[in-house]
């Protein structure tokens, strides 16, 4: 290689792989998922990553003896396109799912011993799954909960395919449907800001409907939770980086891409440090603001929409004690500002006391509070939410930002999502803010990434891989 150009490499003598190549931009999930695709089907991959790691905005990192995770994900049971990723990078029993829906919700404000709710399914047919948890559901008067099981209904007749649903927020459709503030707060929100990252006023109806639909409308098992037991380094980052060698991937990480250009004959030029490498496909799976930067001209034919797609943060507090004040894998807090609390302890690593991680979305208000003001207001929560944590040493606090974690799934952002397809021929787009119909998820970049992997091998004359999962791609 004394030019500066990667040809092709031993790999061209492969029988089906010669004039096969493809380049894949971004290792966060994204990236990854069309990194294995194409190259199950027999495709040649250069996949690079400006990160000295995979796993994008799902990723661990050290402090101290400590094995942190920037932020609590977690998936549902009805997210089959990452839980085909699990399977593909052999990690499905790290991140084991609960047998059945439970989600314990406190009310700060009641008096204790009459504060634990519960949110939980039956083995019944929906709805019914969830009507004996409903009923005795103790954060809402009984008139409020009826009015609740009404407005499922109604939601659950909305049609996802009727582009209308994206121009309105799904919080005026609430109060419509006769939701109180309360119910929105008690139930719509708790579930709502956790997977769409904005309140219910702030929200596409669409997004909104879509989400509710599918996690509690449509399978009895749908909305059981799932989340890594061990780092998310271990999962989006080693096993993911052993099955691309496996697949015979070349992966770059610390390489940025400078331009992508493309020739008369329809080969694409990658630029890099040092280096270009031709192929005959290119997977943009980057964010959206660097997908606008890389993009050709006539790529897309409004591609200043990609700038208008907002961006909504999560702010992550971690704290650890020398004990153990939380009794339960996870709660959820009303009359807080504390949303979500998570026990990380056995993952980390902490081997005395306990490490709870505190999940924040919709953090608009406080993603650039000083961690002194951050430890101010959340550490006296944390102690009227957990009675334990009163007499507790706290032995580290700190704080991780993802100033643009997802995309805001703001009304109108349907139109701005663009599909896996390009105009540019040979080149596609992946990530979760494209067009997948789903909210930016940990799901909804696996789906992009497969989307825009079939969309390639298709132009390729590539047979699909017969175990990939099995995703509609959005137009």
């Amino acid at each position: 290689m004394t030019d500066g150009t990667r040809p092709g490499g031993s790999l061209a003598d492969i029988p089906g792989r010669a004039g096969r190549d493809a380049v894949v931009i971004g290792g966060g999930l994204a990236g990854i998922t069309a990194a294995l695709a194409l190259a199950d089907a027999g495709v040649r991959v250069t996949l690079i990553e400006g990160r000295p790691r995979l796993g994008g905005l799902a990723f661990s990192f050290q402090r101290g003896e400590l094995t942190v995770d920037n932020g609590q994900h977690v998936y549902l049971r009805c997210c089959t396109a990452y839980r085909w990723f699990l399977d593909r990078i052999e990690g499905t029993a790290l991140a084991p799912l609960q047998n059945r829906l439970d989600v314990p919700v406190v009310d700060v404000d009641k008096p204790e011993g009459r504060r634990l709710g519960r949110l939980r399914r039956d083995a019944l047919p929906v709805p019914l799954h969830l009507g004996r948890s409903l009923a005795a559901y103790p954060h809402l008067s009984l008139a409020e909960r009826a009015r609740v099981g009404r407005a499922a209904l109604a939601l659950k007749g909305l049609d996802l395919a009727d582009p209308t649903l994206d121009t309105q927020d799904f919080g005026s459709w609430l109060t419509a449907h006769g939701q109180s503030a309360r119910a929105v707060e008690a139930l719509w929100d708790l579930v709502g800001v956790a997977t769409l990252n904005a309140v219910a006023g702030d929200a596409s109806l669409g997004l909104a409907a879509m989400v509710f639909k599918t996690g509690l409308l449509s399978d009895p098992g749908a909305a059981d939770i799932g989340w890594a037991r061990v780092p998310l380094g271990e999962l989006h980052d080693r096993l993911a980086r052993k099955a691309l060698d496996t697949a015979g991937v070349r992966t770059e990480v610390r390489t940025r891409v400078t331009s992508i250009s493309s020739d008369e004959n329809g080969r694409w030029s990658v630029q890099v440090p040092g280096e270009t490498i031709q192929a005959d496909a290119v997977v943009l799976a980057v964010a959206q603001r660097e997908a606008y930067d890389l993009l050709p001209g006539g790529a897309l034919d409004a591609p200043e929409q990609l700038l208008e797609i907002g961006t909504a943060p999560i702010l992550n507090v971690h704290v650890v004690y020398d004990r153990k004040v939380l009794s339960t894998p996870f709660l959820t807090a009303l009359g807080s500002p504390l949303q979500w609390v998570f026990d990380r302890t056995d993952a980390s690593g902490l081997k005395d006391g306990q490490y709870l991680a505190v999940s924040q979305s919709a953090a608009q208000d406080e993603i650039d509070e000083p961690v002194a003001t951050l430890r101010e207001r959340y550490l006296p929560e944390l102690e009227r939410l957990l009675p334990r944590a009163r007499g507790a040493r706290v032995q580290d606090f700190f704080v991780t930002r993802e100033r643009t974690a997802t995309f805001a799934p703001t009304p109108g952002v349907g139109r701005l999502r663009p599909g896996a397809r390009t105009k540019a021929s040979g080149l596609y787009l992946a990530g979760a803010w494209t067009a997948t119909g789903w909210p930016a998820t940990m799901e909804s970049a696996v789906r992009s990434g497969v989307s825009a992997a079939e969309a390639a091998l298709s132009a390729l004359g590539r047979p699909r891989p017969s175990h990939l999962f099995d995703v509609e791609e959005a137009a």
